[in-house]
This record gives C-alpha cells, sequence and structure tokens, in this order.
C-alpha cells in the first residue's frame, strides 16, 4: 500500500483481532511504499522506501499467493505502467463527493492502459465491484 493508505488500515486492523479475517490481516506480510515512514507500527509490515517497481517486481517473482494494494493512488499508477498490475477492482459508490480537478485520482496523466472486464458484483447496499484484467491474464 502506499503511504496514504497505510496509517488507517494500520489503526484500524491493529484494533482488531479474535476473528479469523482480522488475525489473518494483521499476521500477514504487508509492504508500505514511503519515504517517510521508518518504523511501522503494524506487525510484519515491511518498507519499501526506495524504487518500488524493482521491489514489487521481486516479490511477484516469489512463490505464494497473490499480492493485493488497498488504496489506489501514485503507486497503481506505477504497477500499471510498469507491467506489474494484473487485476484492478474499481468499488463504485453511489454518491458523488466534492469536484474533480486535474490531479484527481482517475484524471492523472498516465500511460494508456487497455483493461477488460472479467467480474461485476452488485451488492445490496447499491456497490457495483467491477473487476478487470490485463488481456496478458485475462484467462486467469
Amino acid at each position: 500500500m502506499g503511504a496514504r493508505t497505510y496509517p488507517s488500515m494500520a489503526q484500524a486492523w491493529m484494533a482488531r483481532s479474535g476473528d479469523p479475517f482480522s488475525d489473518r490481516m494483521n499476521s500477514m506480510a504487508k509492504y508500505v511504499v514511503s519515504s517517510t515512514l521508518t518504523s511501522p507500527e503494524w506487525p510484519n509490515t515491511t518498507v519499501i522506501g526506495g524504487d518500488p517497481i524493482p521491489a514489487i517486481r521481486r516479490l511477484k517473482e516469489q512463490p505464494g499467493q497473490d499480492i493485493v494494494q488497498y488504496g489506489f493512488g501514485q503507486l497503481s499508477y506505477a504497477l500499471l505502467e510498469h507491467g506489474l498490475l494484473d487485476e484492478l477492482r474499481l468499488w463504485v459508490h453511489p454518491l458523488f463527493l466534492g469536484r474533480a480537478t486535474a490531479d484527481s485520482l482517475l484524471f492523472r496523466p498516465a500511460a494508456t492502459a487497455q483493461l477488460e472486464l472479467a467480474g461485476t458484483l452488485a451488492l445490496n447496499t447499491g456497490i457495483v465491484i467491477l473487476t478487470y484484467r490485463t488481456p496478458s491474464h485475462e484467462s486467469e
């Protein structure tokens, strides 16, 4: 996760325990890309302080389960640009907030990416989860 996502995730999950999902979140390996964080309080958290691309490429080459990135920002764009993003799940919430600018997350100047719709899930709250995959990962 990026430096903006980490504080809220750490605060929320460190306060929870005793159920399988919380215990798994707190015990799994976590990586945060940050140039300012040096001593993460959330157990099993490693800080990637330099260029995240080589570090994430090495992580993807290791055996194990999928890597999940929480949040959406500069790191997401970098992963996409370097071919390290295999799947993107967009959670569409039925509300509008504030005003968009050229610096808004979804409207940044970035490399063009082709994604294929792989699935949709409509929750009873009105939230829709759209799953997209890069064409090279369509069949997975």
